[in-house]
């Protein structure tokens, strides 16, 4: 890479945060010049990058802003999107579609149905602006995570690449929430009382909202499944349990463990899975990994293939495993700027996108 890629970075939440001091003049990446930082907190609009996300080394000269017409006017080669989750889809489409219809690529981890935005789940108005909004500029907007994302694509499909039959294929998570500071309580029902219904316990928002990269898979093996189908199970802890956000009190539940499976010729040949506990000796009964707080790819076929793969940091800092994803996940988009800049217009997955060896991250 003959030149630095100039980023805006829209989200100063825990990943964008992260991925901002990865990239900030002091941290001197060689491949990365970040330009722009946009926030939706008016608190945080009119301060130094540094200021909003805690950074070393005294002011950037970097300012936050939430007018997006002015991180546009930057012309940066790319916006790298850590927007909220769907929830906020006006919201997400109303800044990522000014950035392409300025010509101008986007990668974001916020929209996950786009993961794969060929399922059918999507609605048209999550669809048409964005693909409406490449065809005007000629940009390339790309969408990824951890889970739905890599884990359960990248992941997977790479093995799947070393086999001669494939009988089944499952990516797990298996994580501790105890110190996770994100969103669960409607989306999971975790603290909340086991009659309560969650949002992600609907199978409709379930497979629309986390279950993309199980059509992404089939597509990439050559099939048309069958069916989705989902489960869901729930377990209440008898004890108080602490965790970052509070205490989940006994009789409410604090794991769940649901599914999402695709269905080939009459059996489940795709499967995402997810044990999310607070605690690792909550619901012991279910699936865990060989280490605490693992994603998991299980193949049986010719070979069979088991893969775990854990995220921590060794710095000393403290900081959770689920953090160490968090930031995985925001680097996995920013890394993915300068093949995405080489792509054609339109909507880019994973299936589109050479192998991303972090131009850089060796310095």
């Amino acid at each position: 890479m003959s030149e630095k890629k100039r980023i805006v970075v829209w989200g100063t939440g825990v990943v964008g945060s992260m991925v901002i001091a990865e990239i900030a003049p002091a941290a001197g990446h060689p491949a990365f010049e970040l330009v722009g930082v946009g926030v939706s907190n008016p608190a945080k609009v009119g301060k130094d990058v540094a200021e909003v996300c805690g950074l070393p080394g005294g002011p950037t000269g970097v300012i936050c802003t939430d007018d997006v017409d002015a991180l546009v006017a930057l012309r940066p080669d790319a916006l790298v999107h850590y927007g909220p989750t769907a929830q906020y889809a006006d919201d997400n489409i109303r800044v990522i579609t000014a950035f392409l219809r300025a010509g101008i690529d986007v990668c974001s981890t916020a929209m996950t149905p786009w993961v794969w935005p060929q399922m059918t789940q999507i609605p048209p108005p999550w669809r048409t602006p964005i693909e409406e909004a490449c065809a005007e500029g000629g940009a390339s907007c790309f969408t990824t995570g951890i889970d739905p994302g890599f884990a359960n694509d990248l992941f997977p499909l790479t093995l799947m690449g070393l086999c001669g039959r494939v009988d089944s294929v499952r990516a797990s998570e298996l994580l501790d929430y105890t110190d996770y500071e994100g969103d669960y309580e409607d989306e999971m029902g975790i603290g909340r009382p086991p009659e309560f219904t969650p949002l992600l316990e609907i199978p409709d928002l379930l497979i629309m909202a986390w279950g993309a990269t199980v059509p992404m898979m089939a597509s990439a093996a050559g099939i048309e499944l069958d069916d989705i189908t989902t489960t869901w199970e729930k377990w209440v802890t008898p004890t108080d349990r602490p965790t970052a956000k509070g205490v989940v009190e006994a009789g409410n539940v604090a794991a769940i463990r649901f599914t999402i499976n695709g269905v080939y010729q009459g059996r489940e040949v795709i499967t995402l899975e997810h044990v999310n506990r607070i605690g690792l000796d909550a619901a012991p009964e279910w699936p865990a990994g060989s280490g605490d707080d693992v994603y998991r790819v299980d193949i049986e076929g010719s070979p069979s293939i088991s893969q775990e793969t854990a995220f921590r940091f060794t710095d000393g800092s403290g900081r959770a495993p689920a953090v160490a994803g968090c930031l995985a996940t925001g680097l996995r988009a920013l890394n993915a700027v300068p093949y995405v800049n080489d792509l054609a217009p339109g909507w880019v997955t994973a299936l589109d996108l050479p192998l991303i060896p972090g131009v850089g991250t060796i310095r």
